[in-house]
């Protein structure tokens, strides 16, 4: 049987590539959450929410290679644009939470909340958020305060809002790199490769 995997790389690397497949190109804004070098040549900005099981296979499945290959050695700027699909009132949990931990631990709540969605079958998702939390420097005091923080709920919602309204994004994962949406998801490491690779190459 014929693999199907060059055919996807090479639609990947097109939807990239092709001038005009997004509307309009996001920005990365101070209240976004960032890795990597503010001189790296790609940017990727992805679109995700908490509570969005397709963005916790991207999390599992894609993000580590993006990040061990591509961020930490300086070629990714990465931002993460915070969605909220349902349970919406979940997604916004983990990431008021995720925020309460600081700049140094976002990302790694972040990482341990979608590793948790498997977890949330058994029904009551509270405690394994307090968990999560209190294994970060979030005690049960700080996580009640941080989900009780008024300004900081209509932070995250006014975040959700921008990327659907502004950005026009309605689903999650999305991707862009170099301002260009990646019609194709979800991603496997290969398609990664590809997609940077061409990136890397001056393809804007």
């Amino acid at each position: 049987m014929l693999s199907r995997r060059p055919f996807v790389a090479a639609a990947l690397v097109a939807g990239v590539l092709a001038a005009g497949v997004a509307v309009a190109a996001p920005a990365t804004l101070p209240d976004d959450m960032t890795l990597g070098s503010p001189k790296a040549k790609i940017q990727v900005i992805e679109y995700a929410s908490l509570s969005c099981p397709h963005c916790a296979h991207f999390n599992e499945a894609v993000f580590p290679a993006l990040k061990a290959k591509y961020i930490d050695t300086g070629k990714v700027r990465y931002t993460l644009k915070e969605m909220l699909t349902e349970p919406a009132t979940v997604a916004a949990a983990g990431f008021l939470m995720a925020r309460c931990a600081g700049p140094g631990k976002y990302f790694k709540v972040v990482d341990e909340v979608f590793r948790s969605q498997p977890r949330w079958q058994q029904g009551n998702i509270k405690p394994i958020l307090q968990e999560i939390g209190a294994a970060n420097g979030v005690d049960a005091a700080k996580f009640d305060a941080c989900l009780q923080d008024a300004a900081a709920v209509k932070a995250v919602t006014d975040r959700a809002e921008r990327a659907s309204k502004q950005d026009g994004v309605d689903s999650t994962p999305t991707l862009f790199i170099n301002g260009k949406r990646v019609e194709t998801v979800p991603l496997t490491p290969a398609d990664l490769d590809a997609v940077m690779a061409a990136a890397l190459k001056g393809g804007r």
